[in-house]
C-alpha cells in the first residue's frame, strides 16, 4: 500500500496555497477591459414601483449602461430545482423570480436596477442617483398571519401566501392520529428552528464574460455545483445552448449549501457581459449578503410523541410552517420535504409517522438549503421531544432512546426511506465513554457549590447523505439527476488527473480523491492531480452538497478507475505475453500470478501511448475512462452526542464546558479531515443553538443586518471536542463504503446543546419545559423568572 493511500491522516495538500495567500477565488479573476455593476436594491419590503428615473444617473461618470426589468423581457425567472406536489396531488405554487424586480419589489434587497461603470465606485454613485419611488405595502413576515384570510399576498396573481400543503406518508395519517388518540402518554411539544444567515468567509462573486468571436459566454462563479448553474441558467433563464455557456467556480471559500443555488446577479454578469460588450464583475459586500444570499431553517413545528408508559414510541405527529421567503430558490421545495420528512423516523423504530408540512411565502430573503437541509430540522424536533417524554415519563434520557432504537437491518422506515446498515447502541456506548457520563455527578456538585447549574445533554442522530437514486428523486420532483461524472485520465508516464464533478470548498477533495485511486492502483497520491470547477474540463457534475462528495463523487472515481485497470490489465498482459485474466495489480506493479513476471506502472502507461508493442487490432490507443455513478440509496451516517454546559441562574449565561460525538460514518479515507468537518458542523451547531438569529420587525425590515447585531460564535464559545468515529458500519452499496461526514456536526449538536440547558434548569429545581433557540442569556434568562414566578 502507498503512503499517503485510504486511512491516512495526509496532510491537505491544497492548504499549501491556501495559508500562503496563494489561492485563486473568484474575486482574483479579472478580465480585459473589465466593467463593474453596483446593484440598486429594495429598502423596503414589499411595495409596487410607481417611478424608476435613471437618466441621472446615466448622465454620471464612467457610466457604461443601466438595466432595469425592461431589459430582460426575453429572459425567463430564475427557477426552482425541486417541483412538490400537495396532499390533493396539486403541483406547488411556483411564481416568476424575475433577474430584477419586474413592477413590484417583494424583500428587502431584492435587485431593482443594475449599473454597469468603468469602477465599482462609479457605479454605486451611480446607483445612489437613481431616482425611485416605491408605493410601500403591508409586509408580510409571520407564516401564521401570511395564512390568514385578508393577509397581503407576496404574489398577487396566486391568490394567496401558500406554497403547497404537503403531507407524508399520506397514508399513514388516519392511522397516526388513531394511535396518538389511543396512547397512554402523549408529549406534545412547540418548537421553532430559527432562521440563520450563512456567512461563508468568501462573499458571492460573479464575473461575466463574452467572446463575440465564437460566441462564447463565460461565467466565473462563486459555486458548490457549477454544471446545476450553466444547466438552470443555460436552458431556463438566458436560453443559452450549453455548448456556448462555460461557468467556472475556482476556488471556493467556504459554502454550507448557500453557493448551490442559481441566483439572479449570475445570471445578470452573463447576460450584461453580451449587451455591453465588456466583462462584468460584481463583488458582493458582507451588507448585501445579509440580504441576497439564501437564508437556512426557519420553521415552526409542532410534534406529538405517542408512547406507552415504559417509553416505547407508538406514534409520532409533526405540523410544520416552512418559510420560503419571496420566491422559490434552487433547492427550497425539498428541505422541509424530501430532506425532513424522510428523516422523522430519526434512530427510532417508531410504527407509525405522519409529517404535514406547509410552505409560505413571506417579505424576506428566500430560504434554501444551509448545512444539514432538513436533516437537523428533523433531528431538532425528534430529540427534543423525546428528551421531554423522558422527563415527563421518568426514564433516563439515555435509557429511553435505547428501548426504541433500531437494531435490525436494514430497516424499512415509515417514512419511505430504508436504513441499510448501523449500531446506534454502539454509538451510545462509545459516546458514554468519551464524555465520561460516569463522572458527571461530581461535576455537577462542583457546580453547584460555585452557585452554577451543570446539565448533560443528549442526542441521536441518524441523516440521509448522497441523495438518490435518479429515478426516484425524479418521482419525487426533483428536476435534475443526482449521479456524479468522473473523469481519469492517466498520461504516458504514469501520472494522473482525475476530472471530477464534485466540487470543493473546504472539503479537501485534492487530498483525499487522489488517496482513493492511490490505493486502487498501488501508486504514490502525489501522481495524481485533481481538476474541478471547470464546466469546459469535466464532462458533467451534480456539484457538491448533502455530503455527496466521496459517497458520490469518489464512487463515480471508483468506476473509473476500474475501467483504467481493466485496460491496463490487457496491456500488461499483451506486454508479458499472458492470460489477461492471470494479471495482477499490487503496489503499483501488474505481474502474472504464480510467477516473477511483472511491469511497472510506467511501463503499462507508456505502451497505452507508444504503441510499438501492442495489440491495436483488440485495443485502442491511450488510457482514459469516464464513468457516471447513480446511487441505489442513500448513505446514512449516524452518532450520538453529548453537551455539557454550566448556567448561571442569576443571568442566564450558558457556557458550553465539554462536547463529545461519536459518528459512524462508514469506512474513513483521511481520518484528519473527517475530524476537522466535525468540529466544523458543531460549532455551527452551537453557533444555532446558542447565539444566531436572523431578525425582521414587522415591516419586513431585516434587524440582523451585519455582524453588529447577527452573532457568530467565536473560539471561546466552543469547547475542545472529544470526536470518536471509531464505530464503523460500512455502506452496503457504494464501492468505498463510506457513508458522509461533512453535516453531522450541525445536526446532532442543537439538540444536545439545548437538552442540556433544560437539564442544568431542571436539575436546579428550575422547571423549564423549552427554549426556542437561539438559547441567548436573555431568553434563557426570562425562562428562569417566568418558572420561579
Amino acid at each position: 500500500m502507498p503512503d499517503g493511500g485510504i486511512g491516512a491522516s495526509t496532510k491537505r495538500r491544497e492548504d499549501v496555497r491556501f495559508l500562503t495567500g496563494k489561492g485563486r477565488y473568484t474575486d482574483d479573476y479579472n478580465r480585459p477591459d473589465q466593467t463593474y455593476v453596483w446593484f440598486l436594491r429594495s429598502d423596503v419590503a414589499h411595495g409596487r414601483i410607481t417611478k424608476l428615473d435613471t437618466s441621472a444617473a446615466e448622465a454620471m461618470p464612467g457610466v457604461v449602461k443601466i438595466f432595469t426589468s425592461a431589459d430582460f423581457t426575453t429572459a425567463g425567472g430564475i427557477p426552482a430545482g425541486w417541483q412538490i406536489h400537495d396532499r390533493q396531488g396539486e403541483p406547488m405554487k411556483e411564481p416568476k423570480h424575475p433577474i430584477l424586480a419586474e413592477g413590484k419589489v417583494r424583500h428587502v434587497g431584492d435587485p431593482i436596477a443594475a449599473v454597469v461603470a468603468e469602477t465599482r465606485a462609479q457605479a454605486r454613485d451611480a446607483a445612489e442617483a437613481i431616482e425611485v419611488d416605491i408605493e410601500e405595502l403591508p409586509a408580510v413576515v409571520d407564516m401564521r398571519a401570511a395564512l390568514e384570510a385578508g393577509s397581503a399576498l407576496v404574489h398577487d396573481d396566486m391568490g394567496t401566501n401558500l406554497c403547497f400543503d404537503w403531507g407524508f406518508v399520506e397514508d399513514n395519517r388516519d392511522a397516526v392520529d388513531a394511535a396518538i388518540k389511543a396512547a397512554p402518554h402523549v408529549t406534545t411539544l412547540e418548537l421553532v428552528n430559527n432562521r440563520l444567515i450563512p456567512n461563508a468567509m468568501e462573499p458571492r462573486v460573479a464575473l461575466g464574460d463574452y467572446d463575440q468571436a465564437d460566441d462564447q459566454h463565460t461565467l466565473y462563479t462563486t459555486s458548490q455545483n457549477p454544471h446545476v448553474i450553466r444547466l438552470l441558467m443555460g436552458a431556463f433563464v438566458l436560453s443559452i445552448p450549453e455548448q456556448k455557456l462555460r461557468v467556472v467556480a475556482p476556488d471556493v471559500g467556504g459554502g454550507f449549501g448557500s453557493k448551490i443555488f442559481h441566483y439572479a446577479e449570475e445570471a445578470f454578469v452573463t447576460a450584461a457581459a453580451k449587451v455591453v460588450g465588456r466583462p462584468v464583475k460584481w463583488t458582493s459586500t458582507r451588507s448585501e449578503a445579509f440580504m441576497s444570499d439564501a437564508h437556512g431553517r426557519d420553521h415552526v413545528t409542532k410534534i406529538e410523541l405517542a408512547t406507552e408508559k415504559d417509553g416505547t414510541f407508538l406514534a409520532l405527529r409533526s405540523t410544520t410552517l416552512a418559510n420560503m421567503g419571496a420566491y422559490l430558490s434552487t433547492f427550497a421545495p425539498s428541505i422541509p420535504t424530501y430532506l425532513h420528512g424522510t428523516l422523522m423516523a430519526g434512530n427510532y423504530k417508531t410504527p407509525q409517522i405522519y409529517v404535514n408540512v406547509r410552505a409560505v411565502f413571506t417579505n424576506t430573503v428566500p430560504v434554501d438549503a444551509y448545512r444539514g437541509a432538513g436533516r437537523p430540522e428533523a433531528t431538532f424536533q425528534i430529540e427534543r421531544v423525546i428528551d421531554k417524554a423522558a422527563r415527563e415519563l421518568g426514564i433516563d434520557p439515555i435509557e429511553i432512546r435505547r428501548r426504541n432504537y433500531v437494531t435490525e437491518f436494514p430497516y424499512q422506515t415509515p417514512v419511505a426511506v430504508n436504513y441499510d446498515i448501523g449500531d446506534y447502541n454502539a454509538l451510545m456506548d462509545k459516546l458514554i465513554e468519551i464524555a465520561d457520563v460516569a463522572g458527571f455527578p461530581a461535576r455537577r456538585e462542583e457546580s453547584a457549590a460555585r452557585g452554577r447549574l451543570r446539565g448533560l445533554g443528549i442526542s441521536s442522530y441518524i441523516e440521509a447523505c448522497g441523495i438518490a437514486p435518479s429515478n426516484l428523486v425524479g418521482q419525487l420532483g426533483a428536476r435534475a439527476g443526482l449521479y456524479e461524472a468522473a473523469t481519469v485520465r492517466v498520461n504516458p508516464t504514469g501520472g494522473i488527473t482525475v476530472f471530477t464533478g464534485s466540487h470543493s470548498h473546504g472539503q479537501g477533495h485534492e487530498t483525499t480523491f487522489p488517496q482513493v485511486v492511490a490505493s486502487m492502483l498501488g501508486i504514490d497520491a502525489g501522481s495524481i492531480e485533481i481538476s474541478h470547477g471547470d464546466t469546459a474540463k469535466v464532462p458533467f457534475g451534480m456539484g457538491t452538497y448533502g455530503s455527496r462528495s466521496l459517497a458520490v463523487g469518489g464512487s463515480a472515481i471508483v468506476k473509473a478507475v476500474d475501467k483504467i485497470i481493466a485496460k491496463a490489465k490487457k496491456i500488461a498482459a499483451h506486454l508479458m505475453e499472458a492470460a489477461e485474466t492471470d494479471i495482477e495489480l499490487k503496489d503499483g506493479r501488474f505481474s502474472v500470478a504464480g510467477t516473477d513476471k511483472s511491469v511497472a506502472w510506467a511501463d503499462v502507461t507508456l505502451a497505452a501511448y507508444v504503441p510499438h508493442n501492442y495489440p491495436l487490432d483488440q485495443i485502442e490507443p491511450g488510457l482514459e475512462e469516464t464513468a457516471f455513478y447513480d446511487p441505489s440509496n442513500f448513505t446514512y451516517p449516524a452518532g450520538a452526542y453529548a453537551c455539557e454546559v454550566e448556567v448561571d441562574p442569576e443571568t442566564g449565561v450558558v457556557t458550553v464546558l465539554g462536547f463529545a460525538a461519536a459518528d459512524d460514518f462508514g469506512n474513513v479515507v483521511n481520518p484528519m479531515i473527517v475530524e476537522g468537518q466535525v468540529h466544523g458542523g458543531i460549532a455551527q451547531g452551537i453557533g444555532q443553538a446558542m447565539l444566531e438569529a436572523a431578525g425582521y420587525d414587522e415591516n419586513g425590515q431585516i434587524t440582523t443586518g451585519s455582524y453588529m447585531d447577527y452573532a457568530m460564535p467565536r473560539s471561546n464559545d466552543v469547547p475542545n471536542y472529544k470526536v470518536d468515529h471509531s464505530c464503523v458500519t460500512p455502506c452496503t452499496h457504494n464501492p468505498l463504503g463510506v457513508k458522509g461526514c461533512g453535516e453531522a456536526g450541525a445536526i446532532g449538536s442543537p439538540p444536545a446543546f439545548v437538552n442540556a440547558v433544560l437539564d442544568a434548569l431542571n436539575s436546579g429545581g428550575i422547571k423549564v419545559d423549552h427554549i426556542n433557540m437561539p438559547l441567548t442569556p436573555s431568553r434563557v434568562w426570562a425562562a428562569i423568572q417566568a418558572a420561579r414566578a
